[in-house]
């Protein structure tokens, strides 16, 4: 099975380097281009290109796919089947009817539920008690296509955005290993989406980490796990930045203005104090910050 796979982030290097574990005869690497980072603002590859070159195998890195000549060198490549995992790009619908098993997006999320760009932190802050894979068939549109298969996966108190997106990665490649082989031989039957029921996100800004006090302390304990490791939860201390990497909510009978500081005991420390601040409902406890 001749494959294109397409992925920009971490954890679509765990989807490709799965492909490759199992053989999978990969005959492209598309991926997004290189972006200017750190201080330098030195142009840096994204995390699918460097495991592609480690892989031994080409790592293309086009501008766009809606031109002509691209849709060309696909065509080209003669793919079976094209695989994609956090790709962030929409494939024009002359790409989209090349491959005879057609083109296949590893969702992390349980489709119709967070279809768009941020399905991994979207249920840590709702709130949500699970979350999951899906792997649906590519069409013209953001995350509507049919599903092949889900799985889905429990989201315990200590999962933040980064120890989640490993965890779906995992679960992501045992489904995509699972499906592939049984949809090439026609022993599955795409299911549409029930529209009705969907929900979407929205790319993140860096302002999104930006705490505000008047807030429940419950919701802002979920978007500090949630932003982790980007673009983090802070907010200011005597005109500095302050960001907060562990916390906890706690009812509490203190009525107050939020953003207000004051002590309160370590329940994992007899004898010792931790800062809290108060919230628009509860106190939220600092358990680790930086400067």
């Amino acid at each position: 099975m001749r494959i294109i796979f397409m992925g920009t982030s971490q954890l679509s290097v765990t989807i490709l380097e799965a492909l490759v574990r199992a053989d999978y005869e990969i005959i492209d690497v598309y991926t997004r281009a290189d972006k200017p980072a750190g201080r330098g603002r030195k142009p840096t590859p994204p995390p699918v290109k460097e495991a592609a070159i480690r892989l031994g195998l080409p790592a293309y890195q086009p501008v766009t796919l809606r031109t002509p000549e691209e849709v060309e060198r696909v065509r080209q490549l003669r793919p079976d089947l094209v695989v994609l995992a956090a790709y962030g790009r929409l494939i024009p619908p002359e790409i989209l009817a090349i491959p005879p098993l057609a083109c296949l997006n590893l969702h992390p999320s349980l489709l119709p539920k967070y279809r768009g760009p941020s399905p991994i932190i979207a249920p840590i802050l709702t709130g949500d008690e699970e979350t999951g894979v899906t792997l649906f068939i590519l069409d013209e549109s953001m995350d509507t296509g049919p599903v092949l298969a889900q799985k889905s996966m429990p989201i315990s108190l200590e999962d933040t955005g980064e120890t989640l997106s490993l965890k779906l990665a995992q679960l992501g490649s045992e489904l995509l290993l699972e499906t592939v082989p049984r949809w090439a031989r026609d022993e599955i039957k795409p299911q549409p989406q029930d529209h009705s029921q969907a929900t979407y996100t929205h790319i993140i800004k860096k302002e999104d980490g930006r705490i505000d006090w008047s807030r429940p302390a419950v919701e802002l304990w979920r978007q500090v796990r949630a932003f982790q490791p980007w673009p983090g939860a802070y907010t200011t201390w005597k005109g500095r930045l302050v960001k907060i990497l562990a916390c906890e909510p706690i009812l509490s009978p203190v009525e107050g203005e939020p953003g207000r500081v004051l002590l309160v005991p370590d329940t994992r420390h007899a004898g010792a104090s931790l800062p809290a601040v108060q919230t628009g409902q509860g106190l939220l406890v600092l358990r680790t910050v930086q400067l």
